[in-house]
Parts: structure tokens; C-alpha cells; sequence
């Protein structure tokens, strides 16, 4: 069974965001990325971010060529729902339909984001027509 990736800080989540959004990268090129015109000491940050994310299980390092490089190990599809897990059993006694609830109340929602969540509803019910609704 595949472990459960730990949740990451906010400047972790820095570094995986370059990572999903450029993919594979240095150190360096995080670096860079991350504080433009850094030095050493910034260098010395990332790179202990990227052990702590690795011990983690959210990135993977590649030791191929002199520059290891990292790849995010955890995708962003599946840190969103582990966070909103744990937002809902925060707040919600476990419950996501409050979240989720003022999340669309709360945020004008366009007639296109409108019909793509009534896609994505009716999409769950012809999956779970048969199964038993499982909540």
C-alpha cells in the first residue's frame, strides 16, 4: 500500500508548485525561481525543502548527470483533496457538503463553471446508480 504523503508548509508547497508547473527541476533552477539573485544561504533553503519534501514522499530526486534533479512525487489533484479532507473534518465533522457548499455560494460561479459541476454531479450518480450511495 502506497504511503500517505505528509502535509507540506506553505514554502514546501512553493517548491511543488514550481515543480508541477515546469516540471523537473535543479536545485538551482528552484532557486532561482524561488528567490531571483539569491545566494548561497537561499541555495543552502531550497535545498533542505527538497530533503524534507523527498522524506516526505512528495518529490523525487534523480541522480542521473552531476545536477540531481527533483520531480513532484505527489500530484496537485491529490494535495487538494487531502487538504480539503482535512479542512472538512476540521470544520465540517467530516461532512464535505458544507465546504463545498460555501465554496459555490461564496464565489460567483460562471454559467460554464455552473454546467460543468452539474456535468461532474450527474457523472457520480450514473457511477454510483447500482453501487448503493456511499457517503
Amino acid at each position: 500500500m502506497a504511503r500517505t504523503p505528509q502535509d507540506v508548509t506553505e514554502t514546501e508547497l512553493a517548491i511543488l508548485q514550481l515543480l508541477w508547473g515546469q516540471g523537473a527541476a535543479t536545485i538551482r533552477q528552484l532557486t532561482d525561481a524561488l528567490y531571483p539573485g539569491g545566494g548561497t544561504s537561499h541555495y543552502a533553503t531550497v535545498q533542505k525543502l527538497l530533503e524534507r519534501l523527498e522524506a516526505k514522499g512528495c518529490v523525487r530526486r534523480h541522480r542521473s548527470g552531476t545536477a540531481h534533479t527533483f520531480a513532484a512525487a505527489v500530484d496537485r489533484d491529490e494535495l487538494i483533496g487531502r487538504r480539503l479532507q482535512a479542512m472538512a473534518e476540521q470544520l465540517c465533522g467530516g461532512s464535505m457538503t458544507p465546504l463545498l457548499t460555501h465554496l459555490v455560494r461564496a464565489k460567483r460561479l460562471s454559467a460554464r463553471e455552473r454546467q460543468d459541476l452539474r456535468d461532474l454531479i450527474d457523472e457520480l450518480d450514473r457511477q454510483n446508480k447500482g453501487k448503493g450511495d456511499r457517503r
